[in-house]
């Protein structure tokens, strides 16, 4: 697959970004060499690879799930710069 200036031009419009005639010509030669390196990695045999998530196997540690009522209202609002009645008071944003 080979991308054109006119292919340029057309995703620089749906993506309502301005380009110059100069500059597409150097997103030609850009696009073409990210699509050559994907045909590149077509090209990797990857049968009896199974997928993964990570290079490194690693398990999630697991907690217990237990309902807690936290109970720290006073510690939470004490880095508030301002509360009122055990709530956060913020500026007005709509009017």
């Amino acid at each position: 697959m080979s991308v054109t200036k006119d292919d340029v031009r057309k995703v620089a419009r749906l993506s309502r970004i301005a380009v110059t005639d100069a500059h597409a010509e150097e997103l030609v030669g850009e696009l073409n060499g990210i699509l050559n390196w994907i045909d590149q990695l077509n090209e990797v045999d990857v049968d009896g690879v199974e997928p993964m998530t990570s290079v490194v196997e690693t398990t999630l540690p697991m907690r217990e799930d237990v309902v807690t009522d936290g109970n720290i209202q006073d510690q939470v609002l004490a880095n508030a710069p301002r509360s009122e009645d055990g709530f956060f008071v913020v500026p007005k944003a709509v009017e």
